[in-house]
Order: C-alpha cells, then structure tokens, then sequence
C-alpha cells in the first residue's frame, strides 16, 4: 500500500515539474510548484521523516511560493509576453537540455548509491538532532553558499521589479 502511495505521489509531483515548465502563465506555474512541493512533503511523510515534510511545507510552500507569487504580481507579465526569444535560439538549449539528461541517466546507472539495499535506520528519536549536526557541521560552506545565492536572487528580483523613473 505504501508503494502504491509512492507512485502516486510520484507521479502527481512529476507532471506538476512539466506544468511548471510548460505552462505559459506564471502565475499557474507557481500553482503548480506549490502542488509540487506539496506532493514532496507527502513523500516525505511515507518515509517517515516528519520533520522534513513540515519544513517542506512551511519553508517552500510557505516562504518561497509567497515570494515567487509577490515577484510574478510586481513584474509586468503582459510586457514580458511581447518580448520574445531570438528565432533559432531554442534548438542549442534543447541539445544542451538532451546531452545533461544523457550524463545523468549514465551517471545514476553507473552508481553505486541506487541499489536495491535498505538504507541504515536512523536511531530513535534522534533523528533531528543528527540532521542538524550534520547540516550545520559538514555541509556548513554550501548551506551558507545558498542562502547568500537566495538573497543574490530576492535582490534581484526587487531591482527588476522595480520601475524605472523618467
């Protein structure tokens, strides 16, 4: 049964990443990432990690999304509209988006980090305390690289949002 949930889910979250990519009104490609990151939480919840699927929720579907809707709403999207790509320029992204999947089919074929063991439980209620530990010890550098990306980025998008006098 759980299986089954899994695929659902899965699959739920997957064409929720193509609508996001697909759809040509911002603000329903926003909808549709926060049914994403909703459908990533409920993943969590079967592999019984709580925490993180709380996190999920209050930190992605919470903050981030807020952010992402407050940016769409400040942006002109019927100025955006008109603007259109240079003709032709969408056949190197596409064999450059082709030749990534590629390497990564190879790359997770050639791991050894799917097999089929199960991974090592966790001890007891502990679980939070070593994922801070963990986040806050080892990975210290990159949780510290991508909040100064994220505030890059929210910096970024208030000088674009931002209309220009005269």
């Amino acid at each position: 049964m759980g299986q089954g949930f899994f695929l659902l889910f899965a699959t739920v979250s997957v064409i929720t990443a193509l609508t996001v990519v697909l759809a040509r009104n911002p603000v329903h490609s926003a909808l549709a990432l926060m049914a994403c990151f909703l459908q990533i939480s409920a993943i969590f919840v079967l592999l019984e990690a709580p925490f993180l699927a709380v996190i999920q929720i209050f930190v992605y579907v919470g903050a981030i999304m807020v952010l992402f809707l407050f940016v769409i709403m400040m942006i002109d999207v019927r100025e955006a509209v008109l603007q259109r790509f240079l003709p032709g320029g969408n056949l190197p992204a596409m064999v450059l988006v082709v030749l990534l999947g590629c390497e990564m089919v190879v790359l997770v074929l050639l791991s050894d980090r799917f097999s089929g063991a199960e991974p090592a439980a966790m001890g007891g209620g502990d679980n939070i305390r070593q994922l801070s530990t963990t986040l806050f010890a080892d990975y210290l550098l990159p949780f510290e690289a991508a909040s100064v990306i994220l505030l890059a980025a929210l910096v970024g998008a208030i000088v674009l949002a931002r209309k220009e006098s005269g």
